[in-house]
């Protein structure tokens, strides 16, 4: 057993000896977590397997298996026979919920950050007018901006939100969803489609990559609780970094 691994065990030892009300299984996947976010378990770290986890631990097969499909379902780690189970390079976004980009990053373990490009009202087209359920030629706010996962590029966002839902641009930070929740405006769903291109030179650019990859094309609707529609976003997001998913 390596260095690493060693640490790793004495913190799962120490959170499932505390006593509180947390599923065993819970504490267990939430320290691996903690673990990759404080950067003890770098992408691609092949974790011990579930008897050695089980034996190490003092726990039994059954809570390291329980934690272990709860941290793939999360996108955390990479499970395959013969290879055994790792930690994950890429990170995974769900289509269906509302949480938005900065909250589903924090909630894999992972540190998120934006860097804005651009803040201003434009005139929509019609294909947004029509997405957003407001007349064509609107004043709406354009928000451009790079995604991050702990320091690395991962996409280009483009939002379109009408103006009456923002008060004050620059009060928006790392997450727009945020925002909207401090004006009680609550994000409940999305509506999403997914095609895939070739990148262009800005994409290429801003993603500081070296060599040409697929660029996964997001459309996404958000709706707060009573269905009208709040965002239409368009995101360009690097195939190599993200898996998207849709549970039903």
């Amino acid at each position: 057993m390596n260095d690493v691994h060693a640490t790793l065990i004495k913190q799962l030892c120490t959170r499932l000896t505390e006593k509180d009300n947390t599923p065993l299984y819970v504490k267990f996947a939430d320290t691996i977590k903690q673990a990759v976010h404080s950067g003890l378990l770098p992408p691609g770290n092949v974790l011990p397997g579930e008897r050695d986890f089980s034996q190490l631990t003092s726990v039994s097969r059954i809570t390291v298996r329980k934690a272990m499909e709860m941290l793939e379902k999360q996108g955390a780690v990479i499970r395959s026979r013969g290879y055994g189970t790792q930690i994950s390079d890429k990170f995974e976004y769900s289509l269906k919920e509302a949480k938005g980009f900065s909250h589903q990053v924090v909630l894999r373990g992972n540190k998120p950050d934006t860097r804005w490009v651009n803040k201003s009202i434009v005139s929509c087209s019609e294909e947004v007018a029509k997405l957003l359920d407001i007349a064509p030629g609107s004043d709406v706010f354009m928000l451009k901006r790079i995604r991050y996962v702990d320091q690395d590029p991962v996409s280009i966002e483009e939002s379109y939100v009408p103006v009456d839902l923002i008060d004050n641009v620059d009060d928006i930070g790392l997450s727009l969803y945020d925002y909207f929740r401090s004006r009680h405006i609550i994000p409940q769903h999305t509506k999403s489609k997914v095609s895939a291109s070739m990148p262009d030179k800005e994409f290429q650019s801003y993603m500081k990559l070296d060599t040409v990859i697929p660029v996964l094309v997001i459309k996404q609707v958000a709706f707060d609780r009573q269905n009208r529609p709040i965002e239409y976003s368009y995101n360009l997001c690097r195939s190599d970094m993200y898996v998207f998913v849709s549970e039903e």
